[in-house]
């Protein structure tokens, strides 16, 4: 198919901005790694595309200074017709001046590292539950747990009244995604979302559609707050402060704890503990459950096969994990989950280690409701374990 003159420029533009992160990144490191490439990638575009048009300003909005996609650090976003389609739907759905939203997108950037980066590890890379958990429960990050904790008691207190979370997940979850706040993320929200919603890398399973909907949920959040779009930074998926929320998830989930009138998840300790309490407690954090047993698998492997069928998801109680063969580690662990008779339900997780034998627990509900922060249940348990060190360092 013959591609127009216009379409064939932004492809060529794609494909060389691609090229650079290649050979800068090399194989995907360090996030001050991800952010020079993105900087050098920035900074020398591909192809100078033409000028474009300055929209008209709103006065009701803040206004961010329009400037061309020929300038060295614009790309090809503001002459693009799905962009400013798309900028008038999100106006018209959200009663937003559509000249706002089209400049603001029209000096979003395409981020060949955010590209490189949102791409799955290769095929073949062997899961290692030792490995991840030394890179979180280690001496600093249990240090600056400590200090947290301290500097916010009242907070984390106050989050357990409420939401029923006690303070060492909500500790363990801020140290697992940004060491408190001192690894927010360096690529600007408006430019990772929109590389991703309008240029999602193939090779994986194509997840613009939900990129589209978290930039529709940063302007829209970005005008309630009466904040530029442009100047946020966070991860290379957009995520954001200190508890690393997704736009949308900040609109449906965080709250102003502090009682300030505004959110802030980057400054605000007490609205970052209170949102990340929150967002668990609606997620079906049980108040006063554990999130987990220490349990020995059945050692037949058809059994030990219909424990695992579920994956993560609590399915079994306790006596049905005893008839399959499992043995719980802790009599004391049972007895508070009700035991053998409990009607608690519980997964067998199992944690790859290499080439060693893998590691197991029985997970709760509360476990599950974990793994709704980020679904993985080698994530989980790094955030139940830096928060229970982080506890008996305190």
């Amino acid at each position: 198919m013959k591609l127009s003159s216009t379409e064939a420029a932004r492809r060529a533009c794609v494909r060389a901005f691609w090229l650079a992160a290649c050979v800068t990144l090399g194989v995907v490191g360090s996030a001050k790694a991800a952010d020079t490439a993105a900087a050098a990638a920035s900074a020398s575009p591909a192809s100078q595309p033409k000028k474009a048009a300055k929209p008209k300003s709103a006065s009701k909005h803040r206004q961010s200074t329009v400037r061309s996609d020929a300038d060295p650090d614009q790309v090809i976003y503001g002459q693009r017709a799905d962009v400013m389609q798309f900028a008038a739907e999100v106006a018209q759905r959200q009663d937003l001046d559509v000249a706002w939203v089209r400049s603001a997108l029209a000096q979003s950037r395409f981020m060949p590292a955010v590209a490189k980066l949102i791409m799955p590890p290769p095929t073949g890379t062997a899961k290692n539950w030792a490995a991840y958990r030394d890179r979180f429960i280690e001496p600093k990050r249990i240090a600056a747990g400590v200090a947290f904790w301290r500097a916010n008691d009242r907070w984390l207190k106050q989050a357990e009244e409420v939401y029923g979370v006690p303070p060492e997940i909500v500790i363990g979850i801020i140290g697992v995604e940004t060491l408190y706040g001192q690894h927010m993320g360096g690529f600007r929200v408006i430019d990772a979302l929109a590389t991703l919603a309008f240029d999602f890398p193939p090779g994986r399973k194509d997840r613009s559609a939900f990129f589209k909907d978290e930039l529709e949920q940063w302007l829209v959040l970005s005008h309630r707050e009466g904040r530029d779009p442009l100047t946020a930074k966070g991860s290379y998926a957009g995520a954001l402060g200190m508890p690393q929320f997704m736009p949308r998830s900040v609109t449906k989930y965080a709250v102003d704890f502090d009682g300030d009138g505004h959110i802030d998840l980057h400054a605000s300790s007490a609205d970052v503990i209170g949102s990340v309490a929150r967002y668990l407690a609606d997620f079906g954090w049980q108040r006063g459950l554990i999130t987990h047993l220490q349990v020995t698998p059945p050692a037949n492997a058809a059994q030990r096969a219909e424990l695992l069928a579920p994956d993560i998801l609590p399915s079994f109680t306790a006596q049905e994990f005893i008839d399959h063969g499992a043995v719980f580690g802790s009599e004391a662990e049972l007895t508070r989950i009700g035991g053998p008779a409990g009607t608690a339900r519980l997964a067998l997780v199992e944690l790859q280690n290499g080439d060693a034998a893998p590691s197991h627990v029985a997970g709760t509900g509360n476990f599950y409701a974990v793994t709704r922060y980020n679904w993985s249940s080698y994530y989980a348990l790094a955030v139940i374990e830096l928060g229970a060190a982080v506890r008996r360092a305190r």
